[in-house]
């Protein structure tokens, strides 16, 4: 395997400065010169790799989401039952919202977006765009017609929202411990089972 080039290692540095500046500070005090000095690049690199700092902001989201969620995809299988997926869906699903350095960045963009909507709801689009995983995962399952018909966007909504309500949302909102295992089979449990019984075809 190369090595990573020299620019990218200076891109991966400023992403890593950033995450930890703004973890730490917050959105507003948090500089481009305070990451720059961080990531030991000169302002001009981060502007090079950045035009600016809610671009840089909204990439550092994207990259810890992506990082925790990346060995989390499912694909549909049509030879294994839908509860059976759905509920190890959701378990990938838990493991990627556990990512500390996510949540804590996740509660500085709900903080902006309360203050700023204009700057923190790309980034939530962006986060939106990610989650394509378990919308593809439905679709799949509805070609299949092992699932209603429908918008599988929705639908991934809805399912989603289950696991978000207690794996994410007290988490970032309250402080809340992630979940330990014993406390998310009964979510996943109840999650798949009304979604089974809205969306399934199979009766």
């Amino acid at each position: 395997m190369n090595a990573p080039r020299l620019t990218d290692r200076k891109r991966n540095a400023i992403i890593e400065a950033a995450a930890a500046q703004f973890r730490a500070h917050g959105f507003e005090a948090t500089s481009m010169d305070k990451i720059a000095a961080a990531a030991e690049v000169s302002k001009r690199t981060v502007y090079n790799h950045f035009p600016s700092k809610e671009e840089l902001f909204a990439e550092t989201i994207v990259q810890l989401f992506e990082r925790s969620a990346a060995a989390h995809e499912l694909a549909y299988r049509s030879d294994v039952g839908l509860r059976e997926q759905l509920g190890e869906l959701l378990r990938l699903k838990m493991r990627s919202l556990e990512d500390r350095d996510f949540l804590d960045l996740a509660r500085v963009a709900i903080s902006e977006a309360i203050h700023a909507p204009e700057r923190a709801l790309p980034v939530f689009a962006r986060l939106n765009e990610r989650e394509e995983g378990v919308t593809a995962w439905i679709r799949a399952a509805q070609l299949d017609r092992r699932l209603k018909p429908g918008d599988p966007v929705f639908a991934a909504t809805m399912l989603q929202g289950q696991v978000k309500a207690f794996a994410f949302w007290p988490q970032v909102a309250m402080g809340a411990a992630p979940l330990g295992p014993a406390q998310q089979e009964p979510v996943i449990e109840a999650a798949v089972s009304m979604f089974l019984a809205y969306f399934g075809a199979e009766q």
